[in-house]
């Protein structure tokens, strides 16, 4: 009867190490071969102003933020280096002297203000929906999700909504209708960093308006380069 019990037990310890090594086995197949980089984007940005006319600077606050989704394909077996395509909306606020404004007659205005004219205020922001498309390298495997990456493309958008500001004191002006402004977005793009935090650049390929000029002729080539951190959640 011992013998028979021992036998048991031995067969028992057996079965019981085969369905732990099985187990394990399972486990570790279970690591997805095939994963994509899907991901949830967000970054904040400061918006550098760029072709302004002669005499326009930076004043005041310039900056963005931008948010939304990007879906990953890999097109190597490694799955390092791929193509994302997405949807996001992006918000920017630019501050300068260069005024935006009209005239009885509906037509635009625009005006370097000099050190005379006394403001609190002059702003232009807009609201953008726009689709990146990005070509990737990464250092990611399926296992990892700390990695180096660079990712580089460009952003196709169109500005639902834009609005200049201007305010100095007894005097408010609000232009939301500028027949210059090019609604259509387009951008290059590079971020590159080690796992959340990223650094990111984006540089306007079209200006801001079109076929705009100054009350003194000088055309009104308004651009912008973005810097900032790009933060991927997946």
């Amino acid at each position: 009867m011992q013998k028979v019990i021992r036998i048991n037990f031995i067969l028992f310890l057996g079965f019981t190490s085969f369905t732990a090594l099985a187990q394990d086995t399972i486990r570790h197949a279970s690591v997805d071969s095939l994963y994509r980089e899907d991901q949830f984007y967000i970054g904040v940005t400061y918006n550098v102003p760029l072709n302004l006319p002669s005499g326009a600077n930076t004043r005041g606050l310039s900056g963005g933020i931008q948010f939304g989704f990007l879906r990953d394909m890999p097109i190597n077996k490694q799955r390092n280096i791929a193509i994302a395509i997405g949807a996001g909306v992006a918000l920017d606020q630019f501050g300068q002297n260069l005024f935006i404004g009209e005239t009885a007659n509906d037509k635009t205005i625009f005006r370097v203000l000099d050190k005379d004219v006394d403001f609190t205020r002059n702003r232009f922001n807009m609201a953008i929906i726009e689709a990146p498309i990005e070509f990737r390298w990464r250092t990611s495997t399926a296992s990892t999700y700390k990695f180096w990456r660079v990712y580089a493309g460009f952003r196709v958008g169109y500005a639902y909504w834009y609005k200049s500001t201007f305010k100095q004191p007894d005097n408010d002006v609000n232009q939301t209708k500028i027949p210059e402004f090019d609604p259509l977005r387009l951008s290059a793009n590079l971020s590159f960093g080690y796992s959340t935090f990223n650094f990111f650049a984006s540089y306007s390929i079209n200006p801001f308006f079109k076929d705009a000029v100054t009350i003194d002729g000088e055309a009104v080539d308004f651009r912008t380069l973005k810097l900032g951190l790009m933060f991927y959640m997946l």
